[in-house]
């Protein structure tokens, strides 16, 4: 008789940078490494930063952006990356 032995299962963790805009949160960008999801958030930041005073100007939210884990299949199926500032001009 064959037995079935179960392949080692890779850790399915990958890290989220999640952007806040109200009480809505939104997955901008995933990463397999918390180094690479943190620095992409601290660049998201910074563009913040640079547009704060316009965003504010013209009575948009601004976003806060931070970095948690997340499993792949947390993930919605039809999710796409957000850019950094742009989807603050979509209706949707």
């Amino acid at each position: 008789m064959s037995t079935v032995e179960r392949l080692p299962r890779g850790d399915d963790t990958l890290w989220a940078v999640v952007a806040t805009v109200a009480k809505t949160d939104r997955i901008a960008e995933v990463y397999r490494t918390r180094a690479a999801a943190l620095a992409d958030c601290a660049w998201r930041v910074q563009q913040v930063r640079a547009y704060e005073h316009l965003l504010i100007r013209q009575r948009k939210p601004v976003p806060h952006y931070s970095v948690a884990p997340i499993r792949r299949s947390d993930i919605p199926k039809r999710w796409r990356p957000l850019p950094a500032l742009g989807f603050l001009l979509s209706t949707a």
